[in-house]
């Protein structure tokens, strides 16, 4: 079903990174590489879950999850991006704008609950390891897994929902290379007073809420970790969750540097440049981050290899 426009305006135009054409075809092969990379890469973390079955653990089938989100994260933005800049063109329709706002959100918010839900998990694998798969059963996985998506949606379609009712102006320009809900708020001709009142809320709520999880969870962690008398025990213990922390910092440090850039600096372009780092960088690396720093996915990884070898 098409989405109600309400306004007579068909499309809209996505100002990109840069208006100087020297520059397209290198923003091009830059950006290709970049996705091609973030895709394979996260494929290949969920192949190697899928096909060891020492991995059909809680851990890695969280990691899975998280993986298919990062790919379908970048998804969202970077092929409309290639293609507008492959074809020199700068229009998105007025439902493929709305489209990419929901996927995009929807995205967003499951990465942030699936982070919690893996720090809940070191939590219980630190802290309680002898009633760890007692607690972290395949129903609780599951059930965990439905209820971040189902919040992840919800919240996604209310932002779809309250674009979906604006009426728009003359101006159809957007400073960025995709379609985000802060910009299309400054393109309303209508009161969005409600809108940014929502925004912050719902920003606060599933960015506040789930953050200070991950940060109760590492204080258990930490606390619990010090207690350890064994310096190779110490170790042990936070070589676990050290990959599940530096996506954490990645994760919410970028998101954070964005915003803060956005709101020092009055140029939209930097931050469009900015937005970047989250939406293309961070799920670039976090395949890097969890192989290089686990030996199980490297091993798992390995065989795959060597297989089709």
């Amino acid at each position: 079903m098409k989405p109600p426009n309400l306004t007579g305006v068909s499309e809209f135009l996505l100002l990109g990174l840069s208006d100087d054409p020297d520059l397209q075809p290198l923003l091009f092969g830059l950006f290709l590489s970049m996705y091609l990379v973030t895709v394979l890469g996260n494929l290949l973390i969920i192949l190697a879950v899928i096909s060891d079955s020492h991995l059909h653990i809680p851990m890695y089938i969280f990691l899975s999850n998280l993986s298919l989100t990062d790919a379908s994260f970048s998804t969202t933005t970077i092929p409309k991006m290639l293609v507008n800049l492959q074809t020199h063109s700068k229009s998105i329709t007025y439902a493929g704008c709305l489209t990419q706002l929901t996927f995009f959100s929807l995205f967003a918010f499951l990465e942030s609950l699936l982070l919690t839900v893996m720090a809940y998990d070191r939590l219980v694998a630190i802290c309680h390891p002898l009633h760890y798969l007692v607690i972290i059963n395949p129903r609780l996985c599951g059930l965990l897994a439905l209820v971040s998506f189902s919040i992840s949606l919800l919240t996604s379609l209310l932002h779809y929902l309250m674009v979906s009712q604006l009426t728009f102006c003359a101006d159809v320009e957007i400073p960025h290379f995709f379609c985000e809900l802060s910009q299309l708020l400054k393109l309303s001709c209508s009161d969005t007073f409600i809108n940014n009142i929502l925004i912050y809320f719902i920003g606060a709520v599933l960015g506040g809420v789930p953050l200070s999880g991950i940060i109760y969870s590492y204080t258990r962690i930490i606390s619990s970790i010090l207690r350890v008398s064994s310096s190779d025990g110490k170790y042990k213990a936070f070589s676990t969750c050290g990959s599940h922390l530096s996506v954490v910092c990645l994760f919410y440090g970028t998101g954070l540097g964005v915003y803060l850039s956005s709101a020092v600096s009055s140029s939209h372009r930097r931050g469009a440049v900015a937005s970047v780092m989250y939406t293309v960088v961070t799920p670039m690396l976090n395949p890097f981050i969890y192989s290089l720093r686990n030996k199980d996915i490297k091993s798992a990884l390995w065989r795959i290899i060597i297989r089709k070898v």
